[in-house]
């Protein structure tokens, strides 16, 4: 058995009232079927290969072979730069991994905590940045550098650009040991690089099979809309978007595991479809906004405003059919607790998912199920391409450039003038002066 996506709870079918049925999917299906050949057939799209190459594994593997002595590992990075390999972690690590630290932002307080327990030199440091001018893992690089010290020409690992910026120019002089992003691979599309599958490898994750789950699912996603789980994917939110004013996009796995995925998914679909203006330059300001759920937690916190707040989402729940492991519940006398006798802690987060959806269908809310045989590192590498492709199918839908971040290099623009890089001192002049001329009303 393989990734399945049942979207029968959002269809009118089943979800009475939500708008959506069958017959709109078709209608569309022309379009999406001629945006998945147009991807398939981009030369510029390296996420779309990344599946299919183990060059780069080849070298992970061997550099892993030689880092006995490595204790704990600090991951230096950022969004893409470091999600992705949260989620594998958190996902499949096993239980005796070596401890991996990903320090995703640039406030002080934990770099220095973790700092003052670690030693220079039983502990590896990578530093991940496809530009290199990542304010927040540019300041977190040359400290940790510093700490290092004469451990940093061994103890020091930089994933980057393979021919240009400035932390591949570092590392050539330096002599640092490195390890490429391509140069068409976006930071966000990144997981299945050596972003994602160094740390794997460090932690004794199996990224082989993880590269077979995503070449299964990308052999998957170059089929028609209804044999195409992420045109399918796609389809429907975008349709549910435009259509039936649903803008909220929740993600909801039930599985601990699968906390950190959520998060993944909400800068992947966030950055890539947040958009203001179309292909040909119309203003269109588009974009659903993604929101991360877990199950059963949020059951007593978001689930109350899915079930009868605004009508405004489309909950996608990611379960599994079997866990890794389970705990049974005692057989137990106690008034009120019998019910739960024999019974096991999956079994009850199960009964909580499928009780959630029907819940929601009931009262006209759709949702959509992601069901996997079980979590291993070949399903999670099905997920990883399934979003991916599911992405870049909704930015054509869209008539946007999903693989761009123009909003998000407006803002790191005025941070770097405020801090004096070369270039941009009159960006920072200008923002200091708005801030000096504007009224402020503070209480």
């Amino acid at each position: 058995m393989t990734l399945q996506l049942d979207y029968s709870l959002a269809l009118t079918e089943r979800t009475p009232g939500c708008g959506l049925d069958l017959p709109s999917l078709r209608e569309l299906a022309p379009r999406v079927d001629e945006a998945v050949t147009a991807l398939s057939e981009r030369d510029d799209l390296g996420f779309f290969r990344l599946p299919t190459e183990r060059d780069v594994l080849a070298e992970i593997n061997a550099f892993v072979d030689e880092q006995a002595h490595i204790k704990e590992i600090l991951v230096l990075g950022i969004g893409g730069s470091s999600l992705g390999g949260q989620t594998i972690l958190n996902a499949v690590a096993p239980q005796d991994a070596r401890p991996v630290h990903f320090l995703d932002n640039s406030d002080p307080t934990r770099l220095a905590r973790i700092l003052k327990t670690l030693d220079p030199a039983t502990t590896l440091a990578i530093v991940m940045s496809k530009s290199g001018g990542t304010i927040e893992t540019a300041a977190q690089f040359l400290i940790v550098h510093e700490w290092l010290g004469a451990r940093a020409s061994t103890n020091l690992v930089a994933v980057t650009d393979p021919d240009n910026g400035i932390l591949r120019a570092f590392a050539k002089s330096a002599q640092l040991r490195t390890f490429p992003i391509p140069s068409d691979v976006g930071g966000r599309f990144s997981v299945l690089t050596a972003v994602g599958l160094l740390p794997a490898r460090l932690a004794g994750v199996d990224a082989e099979a993880m590269l077979r789950g995503a070449t299964e699912m990308a052999e998957r996603c170059r089929r028609p809309l209804f044999e195409n789980p992420a045109a399918l994917f796609a389809a429907i939110h975008y349709l549910h978007d435009r259509d039936h004013g649903r803008r909220i996009h929740v993600l909801m796995p039930y599985s601990d595991p699968l906390r950190a995925l959520a998060n993944w998914f909400v800068q992947l679909w966030a950055e890539s479809l947040g958009k203001r203006t179309s292909r040909t330059g119309e203003v269109i300001e588009s974009g659903p906004t993604p929101l991360p759920a877990v199950g059963a937690t949020d059951q007593h916190a978001q689930v109350q405003l899915f079930m009868e707040g605004p009508r405004d989402k489309l909950v996608t729940f990611v379960a599994t059919e079997a866990p890794a492991h389970d705990l049974v519940i005692p057989k137990t006398t106690v008034p009120g607790y019998e019910y739960l006798s024999g019974h096991s802690l999956f079994e009850i987060l199960d009964a909580e998912q499928r009780g959630t959806a029907v819940a929601l269908s009931r009262d006209g809310r759709p949702s959509l199920l992601l069901k996997l045989p079980t979590l291993g590192a070949f399903e999670l590498g099905e997920l990883f391409f399934l979003f991916e492709a599911a992405t870049a199918i909704s930015g054509e839908l869209y008539d946007i450039d999903a693989f761009n971040q123009p909003g998000v290099e407006a803002g790191k623009n005025l941070a770097y003038g405020l801090l004096g890089r070369d270039g941009y001192q009159h960006v920072g002049d200008d923002v200091r002066q708005e801030e000096a001329s504007g009224s402020r009303h503070i209480c």
